[in-house]
């Protein structure tokens, strides 16, 4: 079904209906929302930031009547071009409904806007003692409203799991602008088919969220954290494996390869051994009695399986620091080549250490810089590729080795996103992991929901490569 693009008459009803300042159609606006964290770049007709849900719903019913296409928008931090604007239309960009709406202390819920930044979240919670787990990498800029769509996690999901599994209940607004209200404030819910986790991860294509309702956890009372560094990226793939095989289950288990610890010793001058092949980042968290348990089989597994020198982090200063290293790895490898192109295969654990040498195998075979980096706790690996976009030869073989690292993946038995999602980067390979009857059954979902299809086109429900 064809979308129509704004006109004149259009563009002054959104204007009456956003808040002032909440309309934006300057070239440099369009330019600047026209792309996410992926390489694909769009362009809207115009960029929508509403205030309420009230406006959103008009908005929604607007685009509804004259068939735009909208694009619903966090931070735009998501890294598989979900977020782009592919038919022109509307950006609703929801960052300027960022209010924490109440934290229920005795209930461990809280109640928030989708503009609300992930990491202000976690710190407002933590305030009073309780904790939000999920914790994608760009945590300081993400928003809740994105990470809902597109299903975030993290480096704690090897723990704690990723954002469904906090995910509550919802106030939505679908294609047409009616609200509708999914969940409950409940722990148990099961009435009814679970609208909240269908919506959940369905990355901007089913209904726009307005208020989002998550669980807490207690803080944890004590964390330790740790770095070690291998001589032999292979041994510290199998620490991994070993780790989890031994029935230890850390907060958080990082691998990094030599790429990255030398990109970000070459930014941060954190004084890290950048002569090691590869850094494993390890926390425990939990009662004080556990931790003081585990931190010590810890740090001997690491050292039995090839660690040649172990950190610990002595205070919660040293602790930040060793994180705030992890968060940047993306930015570190991004310093070196003009693009960087960061994947998201996800594979049994204990092929970790298989998947990480295919990897390597592969950046061989088609000569191209390819960084390591894995939530290593659940087999999420990130194989950033770091090429130039100008260089087209150089890109086809990018192509190629991304289409292998897939086919691998799928061969034992793993999935295209661990927490990337989607979005137009990985569709034309959907069909090879759910199946066409599975992507027959999502496409009629969109059409209950979205019967004009205006709700992000393009995504990874598009037939069209």
């Amino acid at each position: 079904m064809a979308l129509n693009k704004l006109t004149n008459p259009i563009m002054k009803e959104l204007r009456d209906i956003l808040s002032p300042g909440g309309l934006r159609t300057s070239p440099e606006d369009l330019t600047a929302y026209g792309y996410d964290a992926y390489i694909l770049e769009g362009r809207p007709d115009a960029v929508a930031l509403p205030d309420s849900t009230d406006q959103v719903a008009r908005v929604m019913k607007l685009a509804d009547i004259h068939r735009i296409p909208v694009y619903p928008r966090g931070a735009g931090s998501n890294l598989s071009g979900a977020a782009v604007a592919r038919a022109g239309g509307i950006v609703l960009c929801l960052t300027h409904m960022d209010r924490i709406l109440k934290i229920d202390k005795d209930n461990r819920v809280a109640d928030i806007e989708p503009g609300v930044v992930v990491a202000d979240l976690q710190k407002a919670v933590e305030e009073v003692r309780l904790f939000y787990p999920p914790d994608p990498g760009s945590q300081s800029v993400a928003t809740m409203g994105g990470a809902v769509m597109m299903n975030a996690g993290g480096m704690r999901g090897v723990k704690y799991g990723v954002t469904h599994d906090y995910l509550l209940g919802m106030e939505v607004v679908l294609p047409t602008g009616e609200v509708m209200e999914t969940g409950s404030r409940m722990a148990k819910n099961v009435a009814g088919y679970d609208l909240t986790h269908l919506i959940c991860g369905s990355e901007g294509t089913l209904a726009v969220a307005t208020r989002i309702t998550v669980r807490l956890l207690p803080k944890p009372e004590a964390r330790h954290t740790l770095q070690a560094f291998y001589p032999v990226l292979d041994d510290a793939s199998r620490t991994v494996a070993a780790i989890i095989s031994a029935g230890i289950v850390p907060c958080t288990l990082e691998l990094m390869d030599r790429t990255l610890i030398r990109a970000l010793e070459d930014w941060f001058h954190l004084g890290i051994p950048t002569e090691a092949e590869a850094v494993l980042l390890i926390e425990v968290d939990g009662e004080q009695a556990a931790v003081d348990l585990q931190a010590p089989m810890l740090e001997a597994f690491c050292r039995d399986h090839g660690a040649h020198q172990v950190q610990v982090a002595g205070s919660a200063a040293e602790r930040e620091q060793i994180w705030a290293g992890r968060r940047s790895a993306f930015g570190a490898l991004a310093r070196i080549r003009p693009t960087c192109i960061i994947e998201d295969a996800t594979v049994p654990v204990s092929l970790l250490p298989d998947a990480v040498q295919k990897i390597q195998e592969i950046a061989g075979k088609y000569h191209l810089q390819i960084g390591i980096m894995a939530h290593a706790g659940d087999g999420n690996l990130h194989p950033t590729i770091l090429v130039d976009e100008r260089d087209r030869k150089e890109m086809e073989r990018m192509e190629r080795a991304f289409e292998e690292i897939v086919a691998y993946t799928m061969s034992v038995g793993g999935v295209l996103s661990g927490e990337h999602g989607i979005g137009s980067a990985k569709r034309r390979f959907l069909q090879m992991q759910v199946g066409s009857r599975a992507l027959e059954i999502m496409r009629g979902i969109k059409q209950v929901l979205d019967p004009k299809g205006i709700l992000n086109p393009g995504s990874f429900l598009d037939e069209e490569a």
